[in-house]
């Protein structure tokens, strides 16, 4: 899986995933031009500071990027911990400007890849919803709909990262004009500094079941690295319009408890003992 002679654009360059995912790229031939709001970009052919609660900044960091683009990467978020306007504007709002202003400079056969979340994975329940926020075209009026619907920094964690799967299978319809293809990946708990802060915002059974069915530890930043630079490459042409859900098998008990099948005993429940 070779990146000779492409450039890809990854944001949250300056730790975990995005750091990872930077490494990696640069490792398999890209050129990488790195976003985030701290950092200074070592090592990486390229970096801009900027700050994904303000649409000016987005535009002024994007306006300094003058080559030829084969991907994008929309690694940087924030957890629940913070509260939900600024969870809205990084996770959702400034995700989703960065993504429409770059796509016109996709070249064909380039790829974007949104870092959501397992925590979205309940979107379809919230599909109305997620329509009616993402009817606001502008970030302007995103954020005023936003402001309209408040919610808690968890809440809005949870509702930014299913708005972020919608937006990436979805945004599918607006990519393939250019030839570009859009898809998401949604992790469980990784092994990064933020961690600490998505058991202080969210459930802890939640985390730790999640650990426990998946091995009984979480993924390292390498790991779902992996899982992006696959979905950009040319090796997953045909993969478009689709959530990769990257958790181990963390995701498991829940589809249990829908079930009304407990965890521990599913393997005896589905297949005897």
């Amino acid at each position: 899986m070779s990146f000779d002679g492409k450039t890809i654009v990854v944001t949250g360059t300056s730790s975990g995933v995005g750091a990872a995912t930077a490494a990696l790229l640069k490792k398999r031939g890209a050129r990488v031009i790195g976003l985030d709001a701290k950092g200074d970009g070592e090592g990486l052919d390229g970096f801009h500071n900027f700050d994904l609660t303000d649409p000016d900044s987005i535009d002024g960091a994007l306006g300094a990027i003058d080559e030829p683009l084969h991907g994008l990467a929309n690694v940087a978020g924030v957890p629940g911990s913070f509260d939900g306007e600024t969870v809205m504007r990084v996770n959702f709002l400034g995700l989703r400007h960065v993504t429409e202003t770059l796509l016109p400079r996709l070249k064909p056969g380039s790829a974007i890849v949104q870092v959501a979340s397992d925590a979205g994975a309940g979107w379809r329940d919230q599909i109305d919803l997620i329509h009616d926020l993402m009817r606001q075209r502008s970030y302007k009026a995103g954020l005023a709909w936003v402001q309209d619907h408040p919610l808690s920094g968890p809440e809005a964690y949870y509702f930014s990262k299913a708005c972020s799967i919608v937006f990436a299978i979805a945004g599918s319809m607006l990519a393939q004009p250019y030839g570009v293809r859009s898809l998401s990946v949604s992790p469980g708990a990784i092994e990064t500094p933020i961690l600490k802060d998505f058991y202080a915002s969210m459930s802890a059974e939640i985390l730790d079941r999640q650990m426990a069915q998946s091995g009984g530890r979480n993924a390292e930043p390498e790991e779902i690295a992996k899982v992006i630079a696959f979905a950009l490459s040319e090796d997953a042409t045909w993969l478009n319009g689709t959530d990769i859900r990257a958790d181990g098998g963390g995701g498991i008990p829940f589809y249990f408890d829908l079930l009304d099948v407990d965890a521990k005993d599913a393997a005896k429940t589905f297949f005897g003992s």
